[in-house]
């Protein structure tokens, strides 16, 4: 499994991967989910990909040379010529079709999915930078202000820090920081995420990066991040007052009357009725 997550704000975007892919306890490799495309001053665009590793890798091999052909039109479009973010993401999805003609029937006939999960973002000279979400159909969505980030692969265990932080105002180095503190939970919890991470920020109208990092075990700022967020916790956990059961000093009880529910009934005997 994988852990990817892509933030969109005002000031740029960020875009986190982890590098582990299991296909069992004792079958766990390194891969890296991330690709960049850098055309300078021109063009800025990231990938990121979950799900079935053969037929990511596919999808990003063919999207370097894909082209969609437009009826009544001249040049077909690539990702190269894009005038557009939106067009780019079309050409993802077509070469997210490509794969699937070639490859569904057989991996069906093997008993296994078609499963991939895309996020792609940056910027085109001439428009703002956007962000998508592409699916294993080829279809795609894209981030707005309400919901400025997207996540692929096991995202469950980073979503509630994104939640409580990312807002389109949040500054960069902020939201990598958040992006980095999701990703810690999510390692925490869950053995098919695992090191070393890809780490990239884009500053808004840059049309390049240099914030481009891999982090590993030994990774001083992480190391850190990882030791402080789980004192933190733990710090914060502690400093909220148990509840009080039987009679105890408190303004803040917890057994109080609901105004809309009566407490749980006990069953006492093979006779009472649940309902």
């Amino acid at each position: 499994m994988t852990y990817c997550v892509a933030i969109k704000l005002n000031a740029g975007l960020v875009f986190l991967s982890d590098s582990r892919t299991n296909a069992g306890l004792d079958q766990i490799s390194t891969f890296r989910k991330m690709i960049v495309y850098e055309k300078t001053d021109d063009r800025f665009m990231v990938l990121l990909s979950a799900g079935n590793l053969s037929i990511s890798q596919s999808v990003r091999e063919i999207l370097q040379v894909e082209q969609l052909k437009e009826e009544g039109t001249g040049e077909p479009i690539t990702i190269w010529n894009a005038k557009s973010m939106f067009d780019a993401a079309r050409v993802l999805g077509a070469a997210v079709r490509h794969v699937f003609e070639r490859d569904a029937e057989a991996l069906k006939q093997a008993g296994v999915d078609f499963n991939v999960s895309l996020v792609f973002g940056g910027q085109i000279k001439g428009e703002g930078m956007r962000l998508f979400q592409v699916y294993s159909a080829g279809n795609f969505i894209e981030a707005t202000p309400e919901t400025p980030y997207f996540q692929v692969g096991e995202s469950k265990y980073g979503k509630p820090v994104l939640d409580r932080v990312i807002t389109p105002t949040t500054p960069l180095d902020e939201a990598a920081k958040c992006a980095l503190v999701s990703m810690d939970s999510t390692l925490k919890s869950n053995l098919s995420v695992g090191l070393p991470l890809d780490l990239v920020v884009y500053e808004v109208n840059s049309f390049h990066t240099d914030k481009i990092v891999c982090v590993d075990e030994q990774n001083p700022y992480f190391q850190m991040l990882h030791g402080s967020w789980g004192q933190k916790l733990r710090e914060v956990f502690d400093s909220i007052e148990d509840p009080m059961w039987t009679g105890g000093a408190t303004n803040i009880p917890l057994m109080v009357s609901s105004g809309r529910s009566a407490p749980l009934r006990k069953i006492a005997s093979p006779q009472e009725k649940l309902i």
